[in-house]
């Protein structure tokens, strides 16, 4: 009997997953290569740091959502690169050759090679990072209600910056600003008065892919909620404790989240194919990487500029979008087709939540432009369809309508407390 197609997909992310749910049907050998046993639902991830949800609602096995496909296989490892000659994926627990691979391992955060801050600063694009953060925050508050006689470190300790106006930052800003409004109600000892929330962008504007008017709207829902928006600002250094601006400017904070851009993973570039400056895999239009007949990159992976002036976002639906017109063509070629498929992105609109019962939604089927409580509900309605789970949405959905009701958040859980320490 003939062996099957081998098909190696980098990554468990949104575009990796939607291939390996296509592929699964059909008579290939699928291999999962991620370095987690779970796939991420990483727009949510600013929930976990702020203590709205809980790890488990927001990441998923990889095993058990192919449990009833035993042509799909997890290979837990890290990738490090790919030698196209052979025809194997290298990793640090060996290698695994591949008919076909498809890069799908997203992206890190980019420091624009400023080494103290991403030495100082906190990331936020795993759970690892989510979880650092959520526990940092609370540790603040707890550590600043200690130094009743240092108003210097306690205002240190209760100023958070949040650098990047885009919807992450934006996300972060407004959720960090509700978990304070819950601590406020149990911390007696502490003057919130000096407490501070700053949003620093480096344009003149948020949300660079909405419309103006709703970049404005949730520039003023910010301000409103109490967010120091500052636009038009540059971070040039970070040591820890003081956070240098381009103008002079210095803020004394503990707490520095980077939402301020993202680059390709760094084993990209060692897959032997051209890459761009932010080190995404360039393809042609089909998704072969450039001179490859075998090497496919969706999503964050790649660098894709067929009829777009800069390359596509990083944004999930171009990587699902991606993940099947690589299927087809992955296909086509098992078959000795080689009229392969452009792709050609659909852009269903973007948008954010800035908040409890507040978001704006640009470009939708239904409606060009959504504000407010309507915008929330649309965006409630978006990320819960996208979970992977029934019992995650219905999970998600009960705690999501406590919340707007309440405010409550049960998820302020340290949990980073070393065994034996005091």
């Amino acid at each position: 009997m003939a062996e099957k197609p081998r098909i190696v997909i980098v990554g468990a992310g949104f575009g990796g997953m939607k291939l390996a749910e296509l592929l699964a049907k059909e008579d290939v050998s699928v291999t999962i290569i991620d370095r987690h046993n779970f796939t991420l639902f990483q727009p949510l991830l600013y929930q976990v740091s702020t203590s709205m949800l809980s790890t488990d609602e927001i990441a998923y096995p990889i095993r058990a959502a192919f449990r009833k496909y035993p042509n799909v296989e997890l290979f837990m490892a890290k990738a490090q690169g790919v030698d196209q000659e052979r025809k194997v994926v290298l990793t640090n627990h060996g290698e695994v050759p591949y008919d076909y691979v498809v890069l799908a391992a997203g992206a890190t955060t980019n420091f624009f090679g400023m080494k103290n801050l991403e030495e100082h600063c906190f990331a936020m694009k795993s759970l690892q990072e989510a979880l650092h953060i959520r526990n940092h925050v609370l540790h603040m508050f707890e550590r600043a209600e200690k130094h009743q006689d240092d108003e210097e470190m306690r205002r240190r300790m209760l100023t958070f910056v949040i650098v990047g106006g885009g919807p992450t930052g934006i996300e972060e800003a407004g959720a960090i600003v509700e978990l304070i409004g819950i601590q406020k109600k149990e911390l007696h000892n502490l003057d919130f008065s000096e407490v501070s929330v700053k949003l620093i962008e480096a344009t003149p504007h948020v949300l660079p892919m909405m419309a103006e008017n709703l970049r404005e709207y949730a520039v003023n829902v910010l301000k409103k909620k109490g967010v120091d928006v500052m636009l038009s600002t540059q971070v040039v250094d970070y040591d820890g404790d003081n956070l240098k601006l381009k103008d002079g400017t210095v803020i004394p904070t503990r707490t520095v989240i980077w939402a301020a851009g993202v680059k390709a993973v760094p084993f990209i570039a060692n897959c032997g194919g051209e890459v761009d400056r932010a080190g995404r895999i360039i393809v042609e239009e089909n998704l072969l990487a450039k001179g490859s007949d075998s090497l496919f990159a969706i999503g964050d992976c790649a660098s894709f500029c067929h009829g777009t002036e800069r390359p596509l976002p990083t944004v999930a639906p171009v990587a699902t979008q991606g993940a099947e017109v690589a299927y087809r063509n992955i296909m086509k070629k098992i078959r000795g087709d080689e009229n392969l498929e452009s792709f050609h992105y659909v852009d269903h609109g973007a948008m954010a939540t800035i908040g409890r019962g507040e978001a704006v939604v640009n470009k939708t089927s239904l409606n060009p432009q959504l504000t407010g409580f309507i915008a929330w509900c649309a965006w409630m309605f978006v990320h819960l369809a996208r979970l992977t789970s029934t019992h995650t949405k219905l999970t998600v959905a009960i705690k999501w309508g406590w919340n707007l009701l309440s405010g409550i958040r049960l998820g302020r859980i340290i949990t980073n407390i070393k065994l034996g320490e005091e």
